[in-house]
């Protein structure tokens, strides 16, 4: 098998070659301006070798999916899968050894370079059997590794420059060959940019690019001046896969075309200046309020089953009716009569809390305060010693009996009261109890919350509620703590790089569906008792 990837013409008319197996065993680095001819050149690498060895695009743009129509790469729509799902097919690419393409133009910038640095990393991890020779091509590589931090959130850029660098500085063992494209030298990560021994630099107009290119190209600033006459399609190479001296190559044709290919020009429409502006403003009212109306469109159909439609058949709960009240002592009723059957009480709102819990927790004076306390402008963001200090003053400014209260059962109380335990049924209320008795004090409010909106069948609380329950504004907390609660298998979270994020907690449609049948039976007995007579 030939290992010889033929790229086109130098100035002489004689083919330029770049030794396969010599790229394998080191990097390669292209540079140039929009326009350059960058994304030609990668192309015809990526086709000439086609079938020779396993290739990896890493495409922002969606230039290379039609690679798909003639060499049978995979295309993965990074949009249409989960962070897992992305990780894991990553590992199955290596393990089976295909060429793909990943797909990010349907997600937003941030999105992307997540999206990315999971799907490197996972390649980057994969077992040792499965580290099979493969050239993993990066475009546009000054967003994956940029230079200097910008508007990125900090752990993401942490994310792609940790993957960017392991595929430059380490991939090489792990059989992984790194070739990254870029329009700006100066804004990719130098330690990036350092870890390739091959070069392949296109026209640059600004000085510092230039500059850049002329340091790794060997040059003096004289000859750097070379860089700027480049035609389009012209690169100079210099590398142990290429030419041990700078030479000049044209890059040769392609077979396939990308998707965003430059038009040529085309002739302008011929019509007058009213005719024009008439078909401008015909039904524009209704064209705008067209488009208000489509502001947010559906999220693309998931290949994995949507996990928040097991709660989505889970019947909402109803409502008790209030019960009247029983009447008092010396009232005009009948003292002969026989008393009615007493109406069954509802059990303590916060009788589940702990196995040892007292009944005097559930009277009225401790969960009023604890309920004013907990409605109190940001209660949430308080320190725990403070809230139980304002607990414990009220208590005794309005006469009631505190001291059984400590401050891990009222921190368990509080969190009961912010999450909106109280807001469900008797039968619900008791499984939720039930099932948040073993769960850490500093989580227990985020945790009932997710457990009473699944109740009520409602959305699940979004990052910003989870955040106040939490005593938190950072969103970087909140998904550390959701990440806590689906290692301790309490919930299982799906989020996608659309920004939809379900969340479905194990068990939770069986034990309401138990809840529901207990409180109909209740319902159907209280039917069948016969009503109680008075005796004449």
């Amino acid at each position: 098998m030939s290992a010889a990837i033929d790229m086109g013409r130098d100035n002489t008319g004689q083919s330029i070659f770049i030794d396969l197996e010599e790229l394998l065993a080191t990097r390669l680095l292209v540079q140039g301006n929009s326009g350059s001819g960058k994304s030609h050149l990668l192309r015809r690498l990526l086709e000439e070798c086609a079938g020779r060895v396993q290739q990896v695009v890493i495409d922002p743009e969606g230039d290379f999916v039609t690679l798909a129509d003639h060499y049978g790469h995979v295309v993965i729509d990074a949009a249409a899968y989960s962070p897992r799902e992305i990780e894991a097919l990553a590992g199955r690419v290596r393990q089976h050894r295909a060429s793909v393409v990943l797909a990010l133009e349907e997600l937003e910038v941030e999105q992307q370079i997540r999206c990315a640095a999971l799907f490197l990393t996972a390649l980057f991890d994969a077992p040792r059997e499965h580290w099979f020779p493969a050239l993993v091509v990066v475009d546009e590589a000054q967003m994956f590794a940029p230079a200097a931090a910008g508007e990125m959130n900090d752990d993401t850029r942490r994310l792609t420059l940790s993957a960017m660098t392991n595929l430059m500085c380490r991939g090489r063992k792990r059989g992984l060959a790194g070739i990254v494209a870029t329009q700006r030298l100066a804004k990719l990560a130098k330690n990036v940019a350092a870890e390739a021994s091959n070069f392949l630099m296109g026209r640059t107009f600004l000085d510092i690019d230039m500059q850049r290119a002329a340091d790794l190209l060997g040059m003096d600033r004289r000859q750097a001046e070379r860089i700027r006459d480049l035609q389009r399609g012209q690169f100079l190479g210099l590398g142990p896969a290429i030419s041990r001296r700078p030479v000049a190559v044209q890059i040769g044709p392609v077979r396939t075309a990308g998707k965003n290919a430059a038009q040529v020009l085309l002739p302008l429409p011929d019509a007058p200046g009213d005719e024009m502006e008439a078909l401008l403003n015909d039904r524009l009212a209704e064209a705008a309020s067209d488009q208000s109306a489509r502001k947010a469109p559906a999220p693309p159909t998931r290949p994995a089953a949507d996990l928040e439609q097991a709660l989505k058949s889970v019947p909402t709960l109803p409502v008790p009716e209030a019960k009247p009240p029983l009447a008092p002592i010396g009232s005009q009723a009948d003292a002969s009569t026989v008393k009615p059957q007493a109406p069954e009480a509802p059990p303590p709102r916060l009788r589940a809390v702990s196995p040892a819990s007292s009944d005097d927790e559930s009277a009225p004076g401790i969960a009023d305060i604890v309920r004013e306390i907990a409605a109190s402008d940001g209660a949430t963001f308080r320190p725990a010693t403070a809230l139980f200090r304002d607990f414990a003053i009220r208590c005794r400014q309005q006469g009631v009996a505190s001291a059984h209260v400590d401050l891990a059962r009222f921190r368990r109380l509080f969190a009961f009261e912010v999450a909106g335990v109280e807001r469900l049924a008797a039968p619900a209320r008791a499984q939720i109890e039930s099932m948040a008795g073993a769960v850490d004090d500093d989580v227990l409010a985020p945790y009932l919350a997710i457990l009473v909106a699944a109740a009520h069948d409602a959305p699940m609380p979004d990052e910003g509620e989870l955040a106040r329950l939490y005593g938190s504004s950072s969103p970087s907390r909140v998904r550390r703590l959701l990440d806590h609660l689906e290692r301790g298998g309490l919930i299982v979270v799906r989020e996608d790089f659309g920004g939809d994020r379900s969340i479905t907690v194990p068990g939770m449609a069986d034990l309401l569906r138990e809840a529901s049948d207990e409180s109909a039976s209740d319902d159907q007995d209280s039917a069948a008792s016969p009503p109680s007579r008075g005796v004449a």
